[in-house]
């Protein structure tokens, strides 16, 4: 009896066991996961991967994109990617290290799929702000001369003081150093609503940020707080659009409006910061009285005729 005993509570604990085992293996499967290096230095290639274990491409529900947002140690926005996960379900993406990644320390790397979420993240040993290596190509060719001609080697700054060099992560735009622009931020609402990044309207929005008011200073400072504002909830309403057709359709017809006033940048030139604020004033007065004052005024008619 004693050796049947020890028999059945061996087997009792290897059954404990077993099941421990298989409920860690299975729990630590988590349904979306995200993963980079934990350091990176200026002009190192940042690769962002990850697993979505529910992506599955035959059901619209469950094939999404992954948004990835990035955040800068100050808690600024740099860049947000969206990422299509293979049929497998892991997604992988690489950018270069520099241009709004510039600043020494933390940035955060969020990852949403849907309902689930995840983040990482890794340290940016940051910019060094040498010049651009055409001046260093330019220092090498002359090195035999600085020798014998030191005068000559300190009168080349004063030469191009007219012109500011850029440091890494900036570039000249109109005589002004400005934030080189990372790829991937596109418009999550426009392109969940139209289908995809190639649809004549968001092309059209992109080229209107990128070849207007990325042109200028005032138009790229209002981009940054633009992007900070407009990323915080867009994610999760391109998300809704993609699982609620008609939702789609009511976020199609009321952005319409909008890309029409946009329009207008396509017929002026704006070559100054002055006329960048003037007509971006103007559009966003144009459509505040679309979207808000002029619905008002027709609510406000209805009622008093009532």
């Amino acid at each position: 009896m004693k050796l049947w005993g020890k028999f059945f509570l061996a087997i009792f604990a290897l059954s404990l066991l077993s099941y421990g085992i298989s409920g860690t293996a299975y729990a630590a499967v988590e349904p979306l996961t995200v993963i980079t290096e934990e350091f990176y230095g200026e002009g190192n290639t940042i690769t962002i991967s990850g697993f979505v274990k529910n992506f599955d491409a035959s059901d619209p529900q469950k094939r999404m994109d992954v948004t990835i947002v990035i955040t800068a140690p100050n808690g600024n926005l740099v860049t947000v990617l969206q990422i299509s996960p293979s049929s497998d379900g892991n997604y992988s993406d690489s950018f270069t290290a520099g241009g709004m990644i510039n600043a020494e320390g933390d940035y955060t790397v969020k990852a949403k799929w849907g309902a689930q979420s995840n983040q990482t993240v890794f340290k940016y040993g940051g910019s060094t702000g040498a010049p651009p290596p055409v001046a260093e190509e330019q220092e090498g060719t002359t090195q035999t001369q600085v020798v014998d001609e030191e005068p000559e080697v300190d009168e080349e700054p004063v030469m191009e003081s007219s012109q500011p060099v850029c440091g890494p992560g900036t570039v000249l735009k109109n005589n002004v150093c400005v934030a080189e622009q990372q790829g991937g931020g596109g418009c999550l609402i426009a392109t969940a609503a139209f289908g995809s990044e190639m649809a004549p309207q968001v092309q059209f929005l992109r080229e209107i940020r990128d070849n207007t008011v990325l042109q200028t200073q005032s138009g790229s400072t209002f981009m940054t707080g633009f992007n900070q504002f407009y990323y915080s909830f867009s994610p999760a309403v391109a998300d809704y659009e993609r699982e609620n057709p008609a939702f789609k359709e009511t976020v199609k017809i009321a952005i319409t409006p909008m890309l029409t006033s946009l329009a207008i940048l396509n017929y002026v030139d704006i070559d100054s910061e002055e006329e960048m604020l003037g007509y971006g004033i103007g559009i966003i007065l144009l459509n505040i009285g679309m979207y808000f004052i002029a619905p008002a005024v027709i609510i406000f008619k209805i009622r008093k005729r009532k």
